[in-house]
């Protein structure tokens, strides 16, 4: 025992410490990365930065393997009279960073893109992203994220690894937007229209794990990770109902009812629609960062505490 522990005490000395800094400090999934790589903490060393102001100018990105950029204006609130401000930080603000980690000496480079680069369903017709797929945004948020993207890529050499991340929808515990707004009825509802969507999401632990090992094996390119699982609507509430005792009954007749009522009620057509990424666009790393199903995601999710 002695002799085994001696030995684990100098294998972490001669390790050496993977240093990762994130330039996002208060935002959903820098933070829950931050928690997640606890865990590794013997041999990976976080920081944070905020990019709100113009003191990140004056930090040394060459201290750092990797800069993980998750600092970005959400798609919320997309109002025309925000444009400007969408591209200065969604794009301007991710190829300075970027250049930035090159010229300071960092190896790799991290941008949470989204998929939303591929546009958004304006109809309930079923969108299937494959590799032939070319990107199309259809607003300045994904025009944004897009340009940003196309600023980055190019400046990946031998030395300076750039990689490009595609999540589709996010959700876990604390998460906002539409995820939370399901959960809110799921809890309230008896009854919820029976819908055949399909979606393409991921977990906030899915998506973590994934990054830890693109940081990992320091690999570069676009990745498009999900879920093992499509998801649908339906199937959604009626697990988030589980978790809190309530039993949420699918009615056929409801949802032969959404296919009318969406071409007068947009956000039905966000709700119901559906988005995949085709599977094997998602199977980087043998899928290995895929570690919980789907309803272990929802218990995660909505578990207390």
């Amino acid at each position: 025992m002695c002799i085994d522990f001696l030995g684990e005490k100098l294998l972490q000395r001669t390790m050496k410490m993977n240093k990762i800094l994130i330039i996002g400090k208060n935002s959903y999934i820098g933070c829950s990365f931050k928690k997640w790589m606890e865990k590794y903490e013997k041999t990976v060393k976080v920081e944070c930065i905020s990019s709100r102001n113009h003191d990140w100018e004056k930090v040394d990105f060459g201290k750092y393997d990797t800069i993980l950029h998750v600092a970005g204006i959400a798609h919320v609130n997309a109002s025309a009279d925000r444009e400007e401000e969408y591209y200065k930080v969604n794009r301007d603000l991710t190829i300075s960073c970027c250049k930035k980690a090159k010229e300071d000496g960092a190896k790799q480079f991290i941008f949470l893109s989204s998929i939303i680069v591929f546009g958004e369903s304006k109809s309930l017709k079923p969108i299937r992203i494959t590799k032939n797929t070319q990107p199309s945004p259809n607003g300045f948020y994904g025009k944004s994220k897009l340009e940003a993207e196309q600023g980055i890529l190019p400046m990946a050499t031998d030395t300076f690894r750039v990689a490009v991340v595609r999540p589709p929808m996010v959700y876990g515990k604390g998460s906002k937007g539409n995820y939370a707004r399901l959960s809110k009825l799921a809890k309230k509802l008896s009854v919820f229209p029976k819908y055949s969507n399909q979606r393409s999401m991921i977990h906030i632990d899915i998506l973590c794990e994934c990054l830890r090992l693109i940081i990992e094996n320091q690999a570069e390119g676009i990745f498009c990770p999900q879920n093992r699982e499509y998801v649908t609507t339906s199937e959604m509430i009626k697990e988030i109902g589980f978790c809190y005792g309530r039993n949420v009954y699918l009615v056929p007749f409801l949802g032969g009812m959404i296919k009318i009522a969406a071409k007068f009620v947009p956000l039905l057509n966000k709700v119901f629609g559906s988005l995949t990424y085709e599977k094997s666009l998602s199977n980087c790393f043998g899928g290995a960062y895929q570690i919980l199903d789907f309803k272990e995601t929802i218990q995660r999710t909505e578990e207390k505490g």
